[in-house]
């Protein structure tokens, strides 16, 4: 059996008008860097853009950089995955169940255009030393 090569690329934009004290939001755009072979959003897709949204919630308004102290990283992860998309524009909201100075838990909703959760994650992040 010959191996088989898949390629893709993710694009999102975080909404900094959606960035606030105990949430976070962005924007995906279905295409095709993101799909399956069955012509869905990869699991892994959705799971990537939640876990960046809470990041990015977790960072506030700090900026990343490589090596930077104090970057939330992920140290678990839970994912639920519910339904799926084959196109338009998906959303991830971000929001705190627990922001604490050592661990912070946040719960992140992947949504349809439609409003229906595509996936649901939970993050614990500590930040990085």
């Amino acid at each position: 059996m010959a191996d088989t090569v898949f390629e893709g690329n993710i694009r999102y934009t975080i909404r900094y008008d959606g960035l606030g004290e105990d949430t976070a939001s962005g924007e995906m755009e279905v295409q095709k860097g993101i799909m399956n072979p069955f012509g869905t959003v990869h699991a892994g897709a959705m799971i990537w853009f939640a876990d960046v949204m809470a990041t990015r919630l977790v960072l506030g308004e700090a900026s990343a950089s490589a090596g930077m102290k104090g970057f939330p990283l992920a140290v678990d992860l839970n994912a639920r995955l519910f339904t799926n998309l084959r196109e338009g524009v998906i959303t991830g909201r971000a929001r705190y169940v627990k922001k604490g100075r050592r661990l912070s838990v946040v719960r992140t909703e992947v949504i349809r255009p439609d409003g229906k959760v595509m996936v649901e994650v939970t993050t614990s992040h500590m930040p990085s030393e």
